[in-house]
């Protein structure tokens, strides 16, 4: 299936690392949001790089967007090849994991055959397959710093594997950088990932945040919330496993201690052993469900002690946008540029407990943060709108050409 032949669309290349269904992973959700909107000014030719097979159902949802749609599997003994060898080169390894020279001609055959007017191209790991292509102007979305992501979690790795962290942070610094000035216009999430980006002309880089689905902000619950908190996000991801660790071993003894019964629920895709071994009488563990919305409604509050990883947390924003009062670490609200208060921001177990313990306990105060929550993510965080601006920076890359 493929969307109606329309001769005054550019051409569009769309590569990404993963293929962006079912929605699982933020990289994902952006892509999936991004491909549906452009598609009604673009015609989409898609590459996905993937690691798994992917399902007709699958792909007939984003064909239904595309011209085109070509899924590239990886060789899993390339992938280790190719990672080994970096450790003689200076490449970031999640670069080495995510390219494929077999994969590179198919890309390049392509891009021959389609003569796109532009190409885009989604997280740097997926940049060495497109940025030696300068028959046309091309986009990089950063998406986030994925340096300082690395970075932040140096301190937490397992102690032997703290070398190659920070030999991977120093190639991804160095990486983000190089890569730059191969393609003419860049984005990322945010302005706070923005001004991490080493670049001398980081200023050029226009910021285009996340979006959260229509159906977000309609979602009738049929019952009434059976958890106090909740925490919703992919549960193999590291900073959500450390979020999960704080909420199991920081927040919910504190409160333990001060005489509170909270159940706490955390919901999501691919929970790991360490996150399984963690359920308890006070905390229920949920994997994938259909509609991720009932499990942001089985909660009263939505909490997210981010202490590490980098961009916009598209959890707060579906969270906020279902009229849940958020509480999360200055890490992730600042991501959000949000100065009005909506969101409350908690670094410490201490003040977890304390914020908690005040929205349950003042209804006032709960409905008031409830409903700005709503009303600030429908403002200021609509996919189409997001969408057109993408759209617009890329159609004036592309105006010299057909003037």
């Amino acid at each position: 299936m493929s969307n109606s032949t329309n001769p005054y669309k550019p051409k569009l290349v769309i590569v990404l690392s993963r293929f962006p269904y079912p929605i699982d992973k933020g990289d994902k959700l952006r892509a999936f949001y991004q491909i549906r909107d452009l598609s009604e000014k673009w015609d989409i030719y898609l590459h996905c790089i993937s690691e798994v097979h992917i399902d007709e159902k699958s792909r007939n949802t984003v064909a239904a967007y595309c011209k085109e749609v070509h899924i590239h599997r990886l060789n899993r003994i390339l992938i280790y090849l190719n990672c080994g060898l970096q450790l003689l080169g200076n490449k970031p390894f999640q670069v080495a994991y995510f390219f494929q020279r077999h994969i590179q001609k198919k890309i390049q055959r392509s891009l021959q055959e389609v003569r796109p007017d532009h190409v885009f191209c989604q997280l740097i790991r997926a940049s060495e397959y497109v940025k030696n292509y300068h028959h046309c102007s091309k986009t990089l979305d950063y998406m986030d710093t994925l340096s300082e992501g690395i970075k932040r979690r140096i301190s937490t790795a397992p102690f032997m594997l703290r070398f190659l962290f920070r030999s991977e942070w120093k190639r991804l610094m160095r990486y983000e950088n190089l890569v730059f000035d191969y393609f003419e216009k860049h984005t990322i999430i945010s302005e706070q990932d923005k001004n991490l980006i080493a670049h001398a002309q980081k200023s050029k880089i226009d910021s285009i945040p996340n979006g959260v689905g229509e159906h977000f902000f309609n979602y009738s619950p049929k019952k009434e919330p059976n958890f106090e908190l909740v925490f919703v996000g992919n549960l193999n991801y590291p900073p959500n496993i450390a979020a999960v660790h704080f909420i199991a071993k920081a927040i919910l003894p504190l409160s333990v201690k001060q005489g509170h019964d909270w159940k706490i629920l955390i919901a999501g895709a691919n929970p790991s052993k360490e996150i399984l071994q963690l359920a308890s009488k006070n905390i229920t563990i949920s994997g994938w469900v259909d509609d991720i919305r009932t499990n942001y409604a089985s909660g009263k509050i939505f909490i997210a002690p981010m202490f590490i990883g980098t961009g916009l947390q598209n959890k707060l924003l579906e969270a906020m946008a279902m009229g849940l009062p958020c509480i999360t670490t200055s890490l992730a609200k600042n991501a959000l540029e949000n100065d009005d208060n909506q969101i409350i921001e908690a670094n410490n177990s201490a003040e977890f407990v304390l914020h908690i313990e005040k929205l349950l306990h003042q209804s006032s105060f709960y409905t008031e943060i409830s409903k700005k929550n709503k009303e600030y993510v429908h403002q200021h965080f609509n996919w189409k709108t997001i969408n057109t601006q993408l759209s617009e920076l890329m159609l004036l890359s592309i105006l010299p050409k057909n003037v």
